[in-house]
């Protein structure tokens, strides 16, 4: 499992569950590395600030990497600011993570973002769509996220849908933190 160290990652302790898999090698990608090759899933965390996480994500060539990766029939989860980084626009027009009111998405999710002034911070408990296993978490986000794979949740956080599935269901993105922390949810994943 491989997870591109952003600049302003957040909540990088959502990666804890799965490092202390005895049969997962989960490797932190740095600054200056290429996405590995031989990653069956590439794990796009969340950010402080998704568009200019984003650009650097572009600027390290992990855009380029990435789409090979899904080419080669790789699975990707995004997790909050990367689950907005999966969709195809990012949308910023009150410029409140700076001045770039609107960037293009990684484009892997028929998915768009648009950042808003109020913020997403509560404790959550879901059921995963995918392995219909049950889920806590918690959920700190600005933005809205909308488009047709939205009709794919990838959970039900509190009764309502949340995130989104590729038609495929190789690409997976969710404001939920938390999830690699349900043991049922993890071994279902890890089994896929």
């Amino acid at each position: 499992i491989a997870v591109p160290l952003l600049p302003r990652i957040a909540n990088f302790d959502d990666l804890d569950p799965l490092r202390a898999e005895a049969d997962v090698e989960l490797v932190f990608v740095r600054s200056g590395e290429r996405l590995p090759a031989d990653a069956s899933l590439v794990i796009l965390p969340g950010s402080k600030a998704t568009i200019s996480d984003l650009a650097d994500f572009r600027a390290e060539g992990w855009d380029r990497d990435l789409h090979m990766h899904v080419r080669r029939g790789g699975r990707v989860i995004g997790i909050c600011g990367g689950y907005q980084m999966l969709g195809r626009t990012v949308h910023d027009p009150l410029g409140l993570e700076g001045g770039t009111l609107e960037t293009p998405g990684l484009a892997l999710l028929d998915v768009e973002t648009e950042m808003a002034p109020e913020k997403t911070v509560r404790n959550s408990h879901a059921r995963s769509t995918e392995y219909d296993a049950p889920l806590a978490g918690y959920q700190i986000h600005l933005g809205i996220t909308r488009g047709p794979d939205c009709d794919r949740p990838s959970a039900i956080i509190d009764g309502t849908p949340d995130g989104a599935l590729s038609a495929d269901g190789r690409i997976m993105g969710t404001y939920l933190h938390g999830l690699f922390g349900s043991d049922a949810y993890r071994a279902r994943l890890l089994q896929s």
